[in-house]
């Protein structure tokens, strides 16, 4: 039995990788791919993976992490800066999508319970897959990446709610009384925020200070603790989705919640593998055949009605027409939480399989064409744009006040706060620079933001965490740290991410000075060796002929 499964593992994985290349080489997302060999693999094709419940137990667990990091990455300063304009097209659109698409779903003949999962599915755009494509392009730092951030945050935080009603609803559906269970669920989430309020206050920012003396323990904790939040919300009778999210959301205030965030996205990437595997062999052709035409309609809504509303509230707010039309492009798909909302209404019996089939079938539409889509949304911009004139005032005078207030982000970006890196950032604030410093040492980021730098906990080591970095408008990346192996996976993210400002290195010696310009940074630092070479020319300069003795001594 152990073999089989094993057997059965291996070739899920291999297909998936065969699969996620040929995407990859299409400019496709990998949740497409996963889906179709699901049912490639499964019993409406060759028949070959069925289904186990260590595949069930792999799928959980990715949505637990997938909600976790969703909870983690909650950044209220992105929802502070955009707030207005993320809350107002975020709830606007969900609140258009799902009234026109519950009567797009009865005039389909859908049933009235289906109508309305189907119209809500329809409201949600992925989070994973904006971010990605927005981050190759570059744009997740420019003003319409960062509005689109803040509407998908919005966005899921309503699908989170959407869970806690649907779960509600499925355990009231029995013996007990609604309006008991109703008020069971309130006084259980309030019991539970107001838990996670605590532990975020007292508890967990001194634990999370110890134990990120050692990444791999960090970790370790992260995933416990998103499991252990998912048990407790299951436990609590909500879902283990919503206690995951929570779990994230408990420590997402914390200087550690990027590092964390930047570790987990490989694991729950390949842990969500098996949901997508598990979804596509659940699907019936037989049954996805009948549905070509509703998810036809469908798919062109959302295609084309998301981002129109997004385009028209941005507009009546003061945003240009450009910026409205980039940012509601990234609406124009369903998202990962669409399958999953569908699945969850699948095991409560309000859904039947064939609308999960449509529901699965537009999210494969909107996804494969979107993705191309946002890949060419510019060149789309450039041919549209004379019909796109009513989607902006006269003076978009939102964009032009944010624009102006966008000075304030860091012009460097200092890797290391020791010794070195402490001296030279004390003397760029002192000469007025925005500095914006990393260090993987967990007292030195503590003591640093008590005393008033803006300090990120972060291992330079590691490349998802320089794609979280404000890249965008920094003028210099500066590391102070001289392991040569270490500065070249710097200059590798960097160029990864596409940075076009100039670096400077530390080395600690000559040759790696060279080398390190041979690769492309524009200053290197000598700590020692400069530092010396300055105190020697300081002395040359004292004992010039002609030159009071102890001048140098009055300078100093």
């Amino acid at each position: 039995m152990s073999d089989d499964l094993f057997l059965q593992m291996g070739l899920i994985l291999g297909v998936a990788a065969i699969a996620g290349a040929l995407a990859r080489g299409l400019r496709q997302p990998l949740i497409v791919a996963f889906i179709a060999v699901g049912i490639l693999l499964g019993p409406a094709g060759f028949g070959l993976v069925a289904h186990s419940s260590e595949i069930e137990l792999f799928a959980r667990l990715g949505i637990a992490l997938l909600l976790f990091v969703v909870g983690l990455k909650l950044d209220l300063h992105i929802i502070r800066t955009v707030g207005p304009v993320a809350l107002a097209s975020g709830l606007g659109q969900v609140l258009f999508t799902s009234a026109v698409g519950y009567v797009i779903a009865r005039l389909l003949g859908l049933e009235p319970v289906a109508a309305l999962y189907v119209a809500v599915a329809l409201t949600f755009s992925s989070t994973i897959i904006i971010v990605k494509l927005l981050s190759d392009k570059r744009e997740v730092d420019a003003l319409h990446g960062r509005i689109a951030v803040g509407f998908l945050i919005v966005q899921d935080i309503v699908v989170v709610l959407v869970m806690i009603a649907l779960t509600a609803v499925g355990q009231a559906e029995g013996d007990v009384h609604p309006v008991r269970e109703a008020l069971a669920i309130l006084l259980k989430g309030a019991a539970m925020l107001a838990t996670v309020a605590l532990l975020m206050r007292y508890v967990l920012p001194w634990l999370l200070h110890r134990l990120a003396r050692s990444t791999e323990l960090l970790m370790l904790f992260a995933i416990a603790w998103a499991v252990l939040g998912a048990l407790a919300g299951d436990a609590l009778g909500f879902s283990r989705e919503v206690g995951a999210f929570l779990a994230g959301v408990s420590i997402a205030s914390t200087r550690y919640r990027e590092q964390i965030a930047a570790r987990l996205v490989t694991l729950r990437d390949f842990l969500l593998l098996f949901f997508f595997i598990e979804l596509g062999a659940t699907l019936e052709l037989g049954l996805i055949g009948g549905q070509l035409g509703a998810a036809a309609v469908l798919s062109l809504f959302v295609l084309i009605g998301n981002p129109l509303i997004v385009m028209a509230i941005m507009g009546y707010m003061g945003y240009r027409r450009r910026t409205g039309f980039l940012a509601g492009l990234t609406v124009a798909q369903i998202s990962e939480f669409s399958l999953i909302l569908a699945a969850l209404g699948l095991a409560l019996g309000h859904l039947a399989p064939e609308t999960l089939g449509l529901i699965t079938l537009v999210g494969l539409v909107t996804i494969s064409v979107s993705t191309y889509l946002i890949l060419y949304s510019h060149p789309l911009y450039e041919r549209l744009a004379p019909y796109l004139v009513w989607f902006e005032r006269r003076v978009p005078h939102r964009e032009i006040v944010q624009e102006s207030e966008e000075t304030g982000e860091p012009e460097i970006l200092l890797f290391g706060l020791g010794r070195f890196g402490a001296v030279m950032a004390d003397g760029l604030r002192e000469r007025g620079r925005r500095v914006l410093a990393v260090d993987f040492d967990p007292d030195v980021v503590r003591r640093q933001a008590r005393a008033g730098y803006h300090v990120h906990y972060g291992d330079i080591e590691d490349p998802e965490l320089i794609a979280t970095l404000p890249l965008s408008r920094a003028r210099w990346v500066v590391s102070t740290v001289r392991e040569r192996a270490i500065n070249r996976l710097l200059l590798q993210g960097l160029r990864q991410q596409g940075y076009g400002g100039r670096v400077a290195l530390s080395a600690t010696s000559d040759a790696d000075a060279q080398w390190f310009a041979q690769q492309g940074a524009d200053l290197v630092f000598i700590p020692y060796a400069d530092a010396a070479r300055s105190a020697a020319q300081r002395l040359s300069e004292d004992c010039a002929p002609g030159r009071p003795a102890g001048g140098a001594a009055e300078g100093m």
